[in-house]
């Protein structure tokens, strides 16, 4: 599984974590790619194997990082279960619930934008016939 957050501090904005749930043996290994390139620096920080209490185990692999245009961030798992190494590709596309909240946005200000439009209009027809006169 693989899946974005906020990391906790430092000087990125963001954050994978990929996760390898109910494995046996215990031996597991996770690397990061960017752009086909292993990723070595201090950026990894992997969880030991975590017993599950029922003879498996679980891991996570955290990678924080900055989000750049068109990169591809990738996730390989290794274990003696798979007959290859399973690669989990993240999707940098925006997720549809903030697609939803940009479309809801934009709707509601075109609408604003509409009813400020006809407002206008309908104020200035009606003070066209209407002569001020001051009182006094």
């Amino acid at each position: 599984m693989l899946s974005m957050g906020r990391p906790p501090s430092g000087g990125h904005p963001a954050m994978l974590m990929c996760s390898a749930y109910n494995f046996y043996p215990k031996m597991i290994r996770v690397k990061w790619y960017r752009d086909d390139q292993e990723v070595t620096t201090g950026d990894v920080i992997s969880t030991e194997e975590l017993a599950d209490g029922d003879w498996y185990y679980q891991m996570h692999s955290h990678l924080a990082f900055t989000p750049k245009a068109g990169e591809k961030i990738s996730c390989s798992v290794e274990h003696a279960s798979l007959k290859e190494p399973k690669e989990l590709v993240w999707d940098s596309s925006m997720p549809e619930p903030e697609r939803n909240k940009i479309a809801i946005g934009a709707a509601g200000l075109v609408l604003g934008l509409i009813v400020t439009a006809a407002g206008f209009i309908y104020y200035r027809t009606k003070a066209r016939g209407r002569i001020l006169v001051p009182s006094g």
